[in-house]
């Protein structure tokens, strides 16, 4: 019993800040700007569902296709990494990477 209530005065003299955990940050830097996604309709669903896993370099980097072949990369995204994209974001997705980063982009 002494030793508890040891402790528990103990705990009672040291300041609160120290007692508390701080807050840590940690501000990551910018995408490189050359990884900047191309404007198009369903930039903006491609950024906010593809930027959750990866960068948007991931994406500038990749060789360019037709819709068929980044179908195949978004298919691959959800079955095998288990990306979170929902049936309707899928195709707007496609649909965007294929115009902005098709064959001859």
């Amino acid at each position: 019993m002494r030793r508890a209530l040891a402790i528990a005065v103990l705990l009672l003299l040291v300041p609160p800040s120290v007692r508390a955990a701080e807050e840590k940050t940690i501000t990551l830097p910018p995408d490189n700007t050359m990884a900047t996604l191309a404007p198009g309709p369903g930039l903006e669903v491609a950024r906010a569902n593809c930027g959750v896993c990866h960068s948007t370099d991931y994406i500038v980097r990749q060789p360019r296709g037709d819709a068929k072949q980044w179908q195949a990369s978004v298919t691959k995204m959800i079955k095998v990494f288990g990306a979170p994209i929902t049936p309707d974001n899928e195709k707007t997705i496609v649909e965007y990477l294929a115009s902005a980063y098709g064959p001859g982009k």
